[in-house]
């Protein structure tokens, strides 16, 4: 399974969320790569130490990579570019929408959703950074989204310090320690709502692929862009 992750935009925990899910995935005992797409290179700062539980490539080194890899995931650069975007859409079999409640990045998830609409790929929109005192804040997102036939995850992701924790030590959410070297009492929130989050997608990308099956092991389609945006 080929999942990208992408996003327009800064500051929508794009990189967390590739790593985290690609974690959740690597805990099942799957292989897992993690191939960094982004120009600047988050992905392979953040796994630097060594101490995630898959590999973390460079996309110029994915081909050789991924070839025994059961799921693929792909951080996606945050740019809007057309070409760009169709290149890593090409190779996915599942795009990850991270959005934040604040409305630029909800506008940004919409443009975009709609330029994935063409190449006929399943994707859904993820809330990250959700904070529990402005729950108002989730259900207008959730509404606008559903407004624009978005399909949103259930799941949401929690504004939580113990992702910031987790990253400079270069971990997984549920590793991270605080300050003084105790493990964060929320991080165990953090790694259920990334694992739910697989749940979600593995049953949507089950969904999707019965209702288009192909011959390809791993579920790649290997139909020409221009077919299937035709078709």
């Amino acid at each position: 399974m080929f999942i990208t992750v992408f996003g327009q935009k800064g500051g929508v925990a794009k990189t967390c969320s590739s790593v985290h899910i690609a974690a959740c995935w690597s805990h099942q005992q799957k292989r897992v790569v993690l191939v960094d797409a982004d120009r600047n290179r988050s992905a392979t700062a953040y796994g630097a130490r060594g101490l995630l539980p898959y590999p973390v490539v460079p996309i110029e080194a994915a081909a050789k990579a991924t070839r025994s890899a059961e799921i693929v995931i792909t951080d996606g650069q945050a740019s809007s570019n057309e070409e760009e975007m169709k290149n890593l859409v090409e190779g996915a079999d599942f795009i990850l929408l991270p959005t934040t409640t604040q409305s630029r990045s909800i506008e940004l998830t919409v443009e975009m959703s709609q330029m994935l609409r063409q190449y006929k790929i399943p994707f859904a929109a993820l809330l990250v950074k959700v904070d529990a005192r402005k729950e108002a804040a989730a259900e207008q997102a959730i509404e606008l989204f559903e407004g624009f036939d978005i399909k949103v995850l259930a799941t949401q992701i929690p504004l939580l310090s113990a992702f910031e924790q987790a990253e400079t030590e270069g971990v997984t959410v549920d590793r991270a320690i605080d300050k003084r070297g105790r493990a964060n009492s929320r991080r165990m929130a953090g790694w259920a709502a990334y694992s739910a989050a697989c749940k979600e997608i593995e049953v949507l990308f089950e969904e999707h692929h019965k209702q288009n099956q192909n011959h390809s092991p791993i579920g790649w389609d290997f139909t020409p862009m221009e077919n299937r945006m035709a078709a």
